[in-house]
């Protein structure tokens, strides 16, 4: 830190100076501006080569519109450029004595860069580099599996935990569609998925067993009377291989 330790308001404004100098260091520069003289009192954290008793070119400072009306005397974040092509976020509050005239500017400038840099490691692991190849996946029923429950978990915005009985009936409905309850002893697997009991699976999917489609079965063409269940699949029957599935063995809990 270089300042004119003589001057009141450095002595005033030096703690809270340092605390977020010390909180946002080294990546950020703390300076302290005389208003009245236009210059330099004090610099945390140096930048450049300033320092007190240089020049600070505020300008007029009763010429400043507020940006915040709660909060009149501060102004930005405003971005600046550094001669060796950093670019800063910047922060100024003007410090008014007992008066009401300015005393004081404080001003915090952030170094942008290693955030830039961070930002731009982080989006090059999270974008995909490529399309997922298909072929390789296709008699992967666990990744089916994955899809169809993340997601229902991205589109009902709430944990598995969360989800109520009815939201894992549709998952299940989902997860038939896909062919995934065709899969001999599927259930243990999709109960781990969901985070719930293989007895809560079972009873699930004998739910779903259950249900009558008659709303994808127009009656005037199907009379129910008529027509055996088993002679009308529709895509909400589970399959020969879903039912066995279903029905708990030794390995349920």
């Amino acid at each position: 830190m270089t300042a004119n330790d003589t001057d009141p308001r450095v002595r005033t404004w030096a703690p809270v100076a340092r605390a977020v100098a010390l909180l946002l260091g080294p990546y950020a520069e703390v300076a302290l501006h005389d208003a009245v003289a236009d210059r330099v009192l004090a610099v945390w954290n140096p930048m450049t080569a300033r320092g007190p008793g240089d020049p600070s070119y505020l300008g007029e400072l009763d010429g400043l519109d507020p940006v915040d009306p709660e909060a009149p005397d501060v102004y930005g974040p405003y971005r600046k450029l550094l001669p060796d092509g950093r670019r800063l976020s910047c922060v100024s509050a003007v410090l008014r004595d007992a008066d009401g005239r300015p005393s004081a500017v404080l001003c915090v400038n952030l170094d942008r860069g290693p955030l830039e840099q961070a930002a731009a490691l982080l989006a090059g692991f999270a974008a995909p580099t490529a399309p997922r190849p298909e072929p390789l996946f296709e008699r992967d029923w666990t990744e089916r599996m994955n899809e169809v429950i993340g997601g229902h978990v991205r589109a009902q915005g709430r944990p598995l935990e969360r989800f109520t009985r009815e939201d894992r009936l549709d998952v299940l409905r989902e997860l038939d569609r896909a062919g995934v309850l065709a899969v001999r002893r599927a259930a243990p697997a999709v109960a781990t998925a969901l985070r719930i009991s293989r007895s809560t699976v079972y009873a699930l999917i004998a739910e779903l067993k259950s249900e009558t489609p008659t709303s994808e079965t127009p009656t005037s063409e199907t009379p129910t009377s008529e027509t055996p269940t088993s002679e009308t699949p529709t895509s909400e029957t589970l399959t020969s291989e879903a039912l066995t599935s279903a029905t708990p063995t030794s390995e349920s809990e």
